[in-house]
């Protein structure tokens, strides 16, 4: 290595530690004082590298992470608790939390340092599940992981990015379409291709645009708009829109509507696909004074709450 690269790369890192600094100078100050100059360079810079590599290897290091527990996580949720509590607290049974994390495991899966072991890939999804599933906050779900707060953030960004990615696609699909045709029309729905509804998802009162997010219930919420097959399995979804935004106007601004217009207008090239009143595909329960024969509709429509149809 060059004695001038060398100098300049062991300076640098001399600027970064004050005991480096020390050593330094007092190298240089036994350097001044010999009186081999034909030899002077070589021996600096070999006592410039002696001495940083010393250093490096005796000085203890002082790591910055505080003390925290995971005696809650890995002794009691991972080995005490039963489907029961599972499902109280994640929204899940364990095999299925299980499940998620072996597909989710070729991106979430972490390798550890020499600094610090890396975050148990099953915590990680567990982080992310236990805030969706609780308004707990972050400093809440910190100290029940015993994790940092600005970990809880990284993992919840490493989680949702993951899901997207493998899951999503797989999981939100439009399926079968003659199958969910079948399925509705022997609970009752004939030529119903699907159903689709909104709800709200509480939120904290955001920083801007404040009295937008306040929903007809009187809270903070985004809306999720989801369409479902006669198993109640998504097929679509859009979320994100402020509380107060009506079901109507986020419809007409989803992909899916655009869809469902362009295949409306070219509908006579697939001869049976049926025509239904309001929009021609969107049928909503009756109102007004109803017989018997339209209470009943309202009923079985009322779990659906409303239907869209091919």
């Amino acid at each position: 290595m060059e004695p001038k690269l060398l100098r300049n790369m062991l300076t640098s890192l001399a600027s970064t530690s004050r005991l480096a600094v020390e050593l330094l100078l007092k190298i240089q100050t036994d350097s001044e004082d010999s009186d081999d100059d034909i030899d002077s360079s070589n021996v600096y810079d070999m006592r410039l590298l002696v001495a940083f590599m010393d250093m490096l290897t005796t000085v203890e290091r002082c790591f910055w992470a505080r003390e925290t527990s995971t005696e809650w996580w890995d002794h009691i949720v991972l080995q005490a608790w039963d489907d029961e509590q599972w499902l109280q607290n994640f929204r899940m049974r364990k095999a299925t939390f299980m499940g998620l994390c072996e597909e989710l495991a070729p991106i979430l899966r972490r390798k550890g340092t020499r600094l610090r072991a890396a975050l148990m890939m099953e915590k990680r999804v567990a982080i992310a599940i236990w805030k969706l599933a609780t308004p707990d906050s972050y400093r809440s779900v910190a100290n029940q992981f015993g994790v940092g707060k600005s970990t809880v953030g990284i993992v919840l960004m490493q989680v949702f990015s993951a899901i997207n990615r493998i899951l999503l696609r797989r999981t939100v699909t439009l399926g079968n379409v003659h199958d969910i045709v079948t399925g509705f029309a022997q609970m009752g729905f004939p030529n119903c291709g699907g159903v689709i509804d909104g709800t709200h998802i509480p939120i904290l009162a955001p920083a801007y645009l404040t009295s937008k997010y306040v929903n007809r219930k009187g809270y903070f919420s985004m809306i999720l708009q989801a369409l479902v097959d006669h198993h109640g399995h998504l097929i679509d979804n859009n979320t994100g829109w402020p509380g107060k935004v009506h079901d109507t106007c986020i419809f007409r601004n989803t992909g899916l509507f655009r869809k469902l217009q362009v295949r409306r207008q070219n509908a006579h090239c697939d001869p049976w696909r049926p025509h239904l009143p309001f929009m021609l595909w969107l049928l909503k329960p009756y109102t007004g004074s109803l017989d018997s024969s339209k209470e009943q509709f309202n009923n079985r429509l009322s779990w659906w709450s409303v239907l869209l149809a091919i």
